[in-house]
């Protein structure tokens, strides 16, 4: 099955596609899988990873445990692997890879979201600073222990180096200047960003922190939606309202991508893969108009919701935390783990071992640990 899956790619697939057949392996050789392509197995080794699970757990903007309703890391990670598989297929190119960095593309975050990235980044400093999409691919090499020949998860390197070039306008990537080696990756990162920009405006009204008629004011895209989705429906309550027009949305910013992209590798005349990286800027892109409108929104929402008081003390409140528990575990190795203090015993730098641990940690999970030593 494994050779019908790839010959598959290589009949249906855009020559500047990444094909499994053609894929430059894994750190560590093993035998293929009888029945699945490399991306294939990446996609099924990358869910059942016990980092995955943790963010079911781990903020997107609320803390996890505010409601059951608004985003965590996993679902937001979910919305940005359908994303990406759908442009991916709209454009021809290989799904299983654009899902395979989307559904780790987010592995490494702190808890808390942003703000304890940030405070960890801090801590981290005099060691080498700490950069999520980093830690996503020390999760993937090193931290994730399940098999016996290797450590991680061994994943095909088009995924590891998807994983180290990740970048939007939320991330601090030391990597982001960096022209990314595949389309799927470059499909990634703008899902990345269509998906946490309309799923934060959601989120954001669903918690009344956000108002409906500001945003109707002062985001075009929303105010553009909103005026086709009431031209079409003649009686629609809030709800249905709201969800049509992101609905709306996301399909808007998806099919300028795919014509943006689509027009861009047709005027540049890419053929192949090397002809790809061989360029000097992402093809896949927004369009110029779109560009402006998607910075408009996010513009917005860090102004009106990132920014928002109660989303900052809950922010404050998860740093806080970080901080406390930095502090313990590196003045008191005693504290943490046995296994841990076993990395630290084999001569791993203290800090980076305790980083490590902090990070694998889901938004509860923390809390708990902290008021375990302090409480």
């Amino acid at each position: 099955m494994r050779a019908y899956f790839e010959d598959l790619e290589l009949r249906l697939l855009a020559p500047y596609a990444s094909f499994s057949k053609h894929s430059g392996g894994r750190l560590f050789n093993e035998p293929p899988s009888e029945s699945r392509t490399c991306f294939q197995r990446d996609r099924d080794r990358i869910i059942h990873s016990k980092a995955f699970r943790r963010l079911k757990h781990k903020t997107q903007v609320f803390i996890a445990s505010e409601s059951d309703h608004y985003r965590s890391r996993l679902t937001h990670t979910i919305e940005v692997a359908q994303i990406s598989r759908h442009i991916a297929r709209m454009l021809k190119v290989n799904e299983d890879l654009s899902e395979c960095i989307a559904l780790s593309h987010d592995l490494g975050h702190t808890p808390f979201g942003h703000s304890g990235e940030k405070i960890l980044n801090r801590l981290m400093a005099p060691f080498g600073g700490f950069e999520h999409n980093l830690q996503s691919r020390r999760i993937v090499d090193e931290l994730e222990i399940k098999y016996p020949l290797f450590p991680g998860l061994n994943l095909s390197i088009e995924i590891r180096d998807g994983l180290m070039k990740h970048s939007t306008p939320g991330d601090h990537c030391q990597n982001s200047t960096r022209v990314m080696t595949s389309i799927e990756a470059q499909i990634c990162n703008i899902a990345d960003e269509i998906a946490y920009n309309n799923h934060d405006i959601d989120d954001g009204l669903r918690s009344t922190l956000l108002n409906e008629n500001d945003i109707t004011q002062n985001i075009t895209l929303w105010r553009e939606a909103k005026k086709r989705i009431k031209s079409e429906y003649a009686s629609l309550n809030d709800i249905e309202l709201k969800y049509l027009i992101n609905s709306n949305l996301i399909s808007r910013q998806v099919s300028d991508v795919v014509n943006s992209t689509t027009a861009l590798i047709t005027e540049t005349g890419i053929q192949t893969l090397q002809d790809l990286q061989n360029l000097d800027r992402p093809v896949v892109r927004f369009s110029s108009d779109m560009a402006i409108l998607n910075k408009e929104m996010r513009h917005y929402l860090f102004n009106q919701f990132y920014t928002h008081p109660t989303v900052y003390r809950m922010n404050r409140k998860g740093q806080e935390i970080i901080n406390s528990l930095f502090n313990a575990f590196t003045s008191d190795e005693k504290l943490l783990p046995l296994e841990y203090q076993d990395r630290i015993t084999k001569g791993k730098i203290k800090e980076r071992v305790v980083a490590d641990y902090i990070a694998g940690m889901t938004d509860t999970f923390a809390q708990r640990e902290f008021e375990a030593i302090y409480q």
